[in-house]
């Protein structure tokens, strides 16, 4: 069930809010199902994979929280975690890994059998990764443990980040999980957010897709769509993630909970390190804690700035694998770790630092378009040719004619603007929906209103991180 969907909006929410603030008692319980029906609703056995994370998650949990034995407690921590990304890996990566070893095979003369084709179920990153950290928490004792199952599993299935976060880890949560306040000023920011948010996804990400998909899947673009296009994919991925992210946190503070946000005006950035900062800031921290700083922590008697360097580079090569199992997606990451390297290594000095902050600013959003032609291209072919078409090295230097009465249309250059508008100015949704006043209230029912028109007028374009 998605976001944009009639049935979520004008069934399942306000059905779910109605029941949720009428029962006194046995909300967290309440909100445990309402999540597997959401869940569900993409396929019912999805469900399975979710309680089965659930279970190891909890069932880990415990057994480290009740063992005084350091040693026996390590293990315990070892084998959840395995178990947990030996899930994500057999439904992830094994058709990726089979594939490529099938390849390999084929080089020596072996032909294997056919590969498997296994079905990617909705989320399953966000979800094995929730419960990782709560594993991670008991562990290192960072947050109490959860009363009972239910609560546990209402937070890995909390419906307003089951399928693409943002990664709210236990910690953040837990208090939420035993008590929480529920006011008209929290549900009324929580509400302006989820209209924005869906304003941003129907109004603006979706009709920048419809362009981004027109060129990426022209035969014979030129250089001027092929910009036009990437611009258009890159406000396409913001804007629809950013969508959702602030639809989650919104629908969160709707119900008690305040999740993490994530995004921070991320193309206002001047370098990828800050980039880093403002974007999918959820996983972004995740990889930090979780990654990076345990491996600086086991060379830490050899933390040379090159194994430094080299610690960026494979935690987003870790970043791009968990994004998706292609080899565009592992470039991708690498991408930016080798950028994050490069700037680790210059750090204050060079000429770079001397450039005006604008002028930075938009040094880095060049940086970002060209990565999003790896994230975005279906193979590594796709990628080359794409990227030979950018610099005038295949097809015309010009634009096309087929594509011209697509793309370049009054419409599409009016959207393209208000998204440059939108993602280089510095006051963001977060900070206008803090208060709402009664002309914030009244503008916010008229574009709820005509998004809710947008969302009928166009066919289904589920959210593109939900993939993930």
């Amino acid at each position: 069930m998605a976001f944009t969907s009639h049935i979520f909006l004008f069934y399942f929410l306000p059905l779910v809010l109605l029941i949720y603030y009428l029962i006194p008692k046995g909300r967290n319980q309440f909100l445990l199902a309402a999540g597997y029906v959401f869940y569900a609703w993409f396929q019912p056995w999805f469900a399975f994979l979710l309680l089965a994370a659930t279970v190891i998650g909890y069932a880990g949990g415990t057994a480290i929280t009740r063992s005084a034995d350091e040693n026996r407690k390590h293990k315990v921590f070892i084998a959840a975690l395995c178990a947990n990304l030996a899930l994500l890996g057999f439904f992830k990566y094994f058709t990726f890994l089979q594939t490529n070893l099938y390849s390999l095979l084929g080089l020596c003369g072996f032909h294997p059998g056919p590969v498997w084709d296994i079905p990617l179920p909705v989320g399953i990153s966000f979800f094995t990764f929730l419960s990782i950290s709560y594993l991670v928490s008991m562990y290192i004792g960072d947050a109490p443990p959860a009363r009972s199952f239910s609560d546990f599993a209402c937070y890995i299935s909390l419906f307003p980040m089951v399928t693409a976060g943002p990664i709210t880890r236990y910690p953040l949560i837990a208090e939420a999980l035993r008590s929480r306040e529920h006011t008209i000023d929290k549900f009324a920011s929580g509400a302006a957010l989820f209209i924005l948010g869906f304003a941003k996804k129907i109004l603006l990400a979706d009709p920048m897709g419809t362009v981004a998909n027109a060129v990426f899947g022209a035969e014979a673009p030129g250089t001027i769509d092929a910009w036009f296009g990437l611009l258009a994919y890159a406000f396409q991925i913001y804007f629809d993630f950013a969508g959702y992210s602030e639809m989650a946190v919104g629908l969160g503070r709707m119900v008690g909970f305040e999740l993490i946000r994530n995004f921070n005006a991320p193309y206002r950035a001047d370098s990828i390190t800050d980039f880093w900062r403002r974007w999918h800031i959820s996983l972004s921290t995740m990889l930090r804690d979780y990654v990076y700083v345990p491996l600086i922590a086991v060379g830490r008697n050899r933390s040379t700035k090159y194994i430094i360097y080299r610690n960026l580079i494979l935690t987003f090569l870790i970043c791009g694998l968990w994004h998706g199992a292609a080899w565009t997606f592992i470039l991708w990451g690498g991408y930016h770790g080798l950028f994050l390297a490069f700037e680790q290594w210059r750090g204050k000095k060079g000429r770079y630092a001397r450039l005006s902050r604008p002028v930075k600013i938009g040094l880095t959003f060049v940086a970002i378009l060209l990565s999003w032609v790896l994230f975005r291209s279906p193979t590594l072919g796709d990628a080359g040719r794409y990227y030979l078409t950018l610099f005038g090295g295949h097809g015309a230097s010009g634009g096309s004619i087929l594509l011209a009465g697509i793309i370049y249309t009054q419409g599409n250059f009016l959207l393209m603007a208000l998204c440059a508008a939108l993602v280089f100015q510095p006051y963001q949704a977060f900070e206008w929906a803090e208060r709402i006043t009664p002309w914030k209230a009244v503008w916010l029912i008229a574009l709820f209103a005509f998004s809710i028109l947008g969302m009928f007028a166009q066919t289904y374009s589920p959210f593109l991180y939900s993939q993930f």
